[in-house]
C-alpha cells in the first residue's frame, strides 16, 4: 500500500495500546506501520494509508485509547521517504554529511523528519532503547544537511539536541545503517 497519510498514538498502556491496533486497523483501510512497545513502558501505534481513512482510524483509536493516550500525530500527503524511514528499510547509495536530531517526544521526531525529508533520510527511531526519546538521522550535501537540520528542530519545543558531522567515518555511517 502507498501511504498518503499517516496516524500515530502514543499510549501509557501496553495492554490498551495494543487493543486501540486493532480498534485502528478494523475502522478503515490502513496499513499497521507499526504497533510495539517503547519505552519508558508505553505503546505505540503508527497507521499509513489513504488521508480520510487515516483519519478515521485516528478517531477510532483516541476514542478507545482515552485516558491513556499520551501523544498523537496526523500528517496528510507525507513525503515519500517518511515511511521508510519509520520503518528503517532505507538503503542509502551515497553516504554524505549526516545530521541528527533529537527530541523528548516520538511524534516531533515524525514532524522534524517529515520536514527534513528534501534531502535523504536514513531513519526516524522512536522509544526504543532511547529512553522514550526520538530522533531522525539524515544524509545528503553538507549544506542541504545542515539547513534540514534546522529547519528540524525549528519551533519545536521538545527539541534536544543535533549535530552535523560533514565527512563521517564509514564506520561511523554503516552504524547508522
Amino acid at each position: 500500500m502507498s501511504s498518503k497519510a499517516i496516524g500515530m498514538i502514543e499510549l501509557s498502556s501496553i495492554a490498551r495500546g495494543i487493543e486501540v491496533s486493532d480498534y485502528m486497523v478494523k475502522a478503515a483501510q490502513v496499513e499497521l506501520l507499526r504497533a510495539s512497545t517503547v519505552c519508558p513502558g508505553k505503546y505505540v501505534v503508527i497507521v499509513g494509508g489513504d488521508t480520510g481513512d487515516v483519519k478515521a482510524s485516528m478517531e477510532a483509536g483516541l476514542a478507545q485509547g482515552g485516558e491513556f493516550v499520551v501523544d498523537s500525530l496526523r500528517i496528510s500527503n507525507v513525503h515519500e521517504q517518511l515511511i521508510p524511514a519509520l520503518s528503517g528499510t532505507v538503503t542509502v547509495e551515497n553516504p554524505q554529511a549526516v545530521g541528527v536530531v533529537e527530541f523528548y517526544s516520538m511524534a516531533s521526531a515524525i514532524l522534524a523528519a517529515e520536514e527534513a525529508a528534501n534531502i535523504t533520510l536514513i531513519e526516524v527511531r522512536m522509544g526504543y532503547a532511547v529512553g522514550g526519546k526520538g530522533f531522525v538521522t539524515l544524509t545528503g550535501d553538507v549544506g542541504a544537511v545542515r539547513a534540514a537540520v534546522e529547519a528540524a528542530k525549528r519551533d519545536k519545543e521538545l527539541y534536544v539536541e543535533s549535530t552535523v558531522i560533514p565527512r563521517p567515518a564509514p564506520q561511523v555511517f554503516q552504524s547508522l545503517l
